[in-house]
């Protein structure tokens, strides 16, 4: 009974970084799926951002037309790193508009000159209460909105290059 009791703690432990290092090492699901996806859009409406853009407002994405709702902040490295594909996309005319997470008007301002504007109306959402209510909880996200106002798509994180076919595609789906 004595040699049990000196051998329990190390199998109790034993079995317990076991049980951890097996979750670690093969996670149960790797892909986030959004809550989002088939609802529509909160109601919000966001005031504008920089000078000479208009603000946000859920109405706009009912409009019949496909949009993209692009969440970023100027402190985001990750948003840098996606820019050129959103100034493709926008170049492919794919409408994008952008909700600017606990940002300043000057950084923001300063953003799009150093990366390219791509947005058609910037909202400014300082306490992140639209980008809570979207269920994005970090920056950069990007939503793919059908004409009526429902979350067709969500990206998490940047858009790379890889990923351009895709979004171009989810956009004509949502016509």
């Amino acid at each position: 009974m004595k040699r049990f009791a000196l051998w329990a703690p190390l199998a109790i432990f034993a079995l317990l970084f076991a049980v951890v290092a097996s979750g670690l090492f093969r996670p149960a699901e790797k892909v986030v799926r959004s809550a989002m996806i088939g609802k529509p859009l909160p109601d919000f409406a966001l005031p504008a951002m920089v000078p000479g853009k208009p603000g946000l407002s859920s109405a706009s994405f009912r409009n019949g037309k496909p949009r993209l709702l692009n969440v970023f902040a100027s402190w985001c490295i990750p948003c840098i790193a996606e820019a050129p594909q959103l100034m493709q996309l926008k170049a492919m005319g794919i409408p994008i508009d952008a909700i600017a997470i606990r940002d300043t008007a000057p950084a923001i301002a300063g953003f799009l000159r150093r990366n390219g504007d791509p947005y058609e109306r910037i909202g400014s959402d300082k306490a992140s209460q639209v980008q809570l209510a979207l269920g994005s909880s970090g920056v950069p996200e990007t939503f793919v909105i059908d004409g009526r106002g429902i979350v067709v798509k969500q990206i998490i994180g940047d858009i790379r290059p890889e990923n351009m076919a895709e979004i171009v595609q989810a956009v004509k789906d949502a016509r």
